[in-house]
């Protein structure tokens, strides 16, 4: 394990220390965990889109009924209100 040297206010280390002995840990151990959370949060972020995503792909019916497809003309004219088949 590697050792780190960081420079923190005097009163903002000793509150620090009478929280973590209070919760039975360190201020060595919560900054740890601290630096931990903050290296893995685009994993996490990218497991949970992951996730989702095979969630959709299991689930066709998520995504709604199929359209038909449509040329970008029949698109045009459906929507301007003239009937494509004349």
């Amino acid at each position: 394990m590697a050792n780190i040297t960081l420079s923190i206010d005097d009163a903002l280390l000793q509150a620090a220390r009478v929280r973590a002995v209070k919760e039975g840990t360190s201020v060595n151990e919560i900054c740890r965990q601290a630096i931990e959370r903050y290296a893995r949060r685009n994993e996490d972020r990218l497991a949970r889109y992951l996730e989702l995503q095979a969630r959709i792909d299991a689930d066709p019916g998520a995504l709604g009924p199929r359209l038909p497809k449509e040329t970008r003309e029949e698109m045009h004219e459906r929507h301007s209100g003239r009937d494509p088949k004349r």
